[in-house]
């Protein structure tokens, strides 16, 4: 089979994956407002995680352990890297005082912004790589090939896994939202009430139309969806080049981060060394990115390590927080 359709049957298939779910969750399972069960949330996890998982083992069959290697290995960066967003949610909701029932109908609507803003950032990301590249030379006898943006890229990560340790979250707990981009965007451009009218996001007050205050909020989960795409983006970067590759293993992470949210939304102080753990990553990431000039780490050695990393850090935060329960 041709690539150009190799490509055109995984951009089938994962359109018709994703469209198909995203229906059956808005206009079936949720088609109206109301609180998400830890059930539901346990069963919307596993449903997204296991068909990210099985789309995996349909590239394996089709392009080969290496391109299924960079597929699970970008899968499990977004996811983990993703957890971030996480906490960020539960700020926002909590200073919004948004009630538990609209909050699925918020993370759903900031998905589906997520998906084509990421589009916009994988496949322009790799056509701006696939030009940068410096004509290879030869220095102290190894052979380099150095991008110019995966190496900014590579220290940046660094830098913000550096970052990352060192902070422990005070200043997100501080955090102002009613001053971020999205709520001043949406000010600019509606008037806006501010309160909740059911799940509307507009609705009329003597005759004149405005915004809701949860019009407001999803903007706001937007903004800090792309704020996070800074860090995600670039790291996935260092995984592979192929387009299609990183934006459905992209997508299929954070799909379920809706049922994760609610899945873990009381239960985060459990992962208390998680935050070391992606520190970790970010820094082996923006790495592997610099060393690609002249060397290429092989991507299963790449998913091992990241696996590594996750498995040590849940593990520690795990026994921690047993270890803190039973001393209160």
């Amino acid at each position: 089979m041709e690539p150009l359709q190799q490509d055109l049957y995984i951009i089938l298939i994962f359109a018709f994956i994703i469209l198909g779910l995203l229906a059956l969750d808005l206009f079936v399972f949720n088609k109206e407002a109301h609180k998400v069960s830890t059930k539901e949330a346990m069963n919307w996890s596993i449903i997204w995680i296991g068909v990210g998982l099985l789309f995996g083992v349909y590239i394996y069959f089709d392009f080969g352990l290496e391109k299924a290697s960079q597929y699970y290995s970008a899968f499990l960066i977004e996811k983990a890297l993703s957890v971030d967003n996480l906490f960020v949610f539960i700020l926002v909701f909590r200073y919004f005082k948004v009630p538990d029932k609209y909050q699925h109908k918020v993370l759903f609507y900031g998905i589906l912004g997520a998906i084509i803003l990421r589009g916009i950032f994988i496949f322009s990301g790799v056509a701006i790589i696939n030009i940068t590249y410096i004509p290879e030379f030869e220095l102290l006898g190894r052979l380099f090939h150095i991008n110019i943006i995966l190496t900014l890229f590579g220290l940046f990560l660094i830098i913000a896994g550096i970052k990352s340790w060192k902070s422990k979250g005070e200043e997100d707990e501080q955090k102002d939202f009613s001053k971020s981009l999205g709520t001043r965007l949406i000010h600019k451009l509606f008037r806006v009430d501010p309160r909740y009218h059911a799940d509307n996001f507009f609705v009329r007050i003597d005759g004149k139309k405005y915004a809701t205050q949860l019009l407001v909020v999803v903007a706001v989960v937007e903004f800090t969806d792309l704020l996070f795409a800074v860090d995600s983006i670039p790291a996935i970067f260092a995984i592979s080049q192929d387009p299609i590759i990183l934006y459905t293993s992209n997508i299929f992470a954070i799909l379920g981060l809706r049922a994760l949210y609610f899945l873990l939304a009381n239960s985060f102080e459990v992962f208390h060394y998680l935050q070391h753990g992606l520190s970790f990553i970010l820094a082996f990431i923006g790495f592997k990115m610099i060393l690609a000039a002249t060397y290429h780490l092989p991507s299963p050695v790449s998913l091992g390590i990241v696996f590594l990393i996750l498995t040590i850090s849940i593990l520690a935060s795990i026994r921690r927080y047993n270890q803190d329960k039973n001393v209160v």
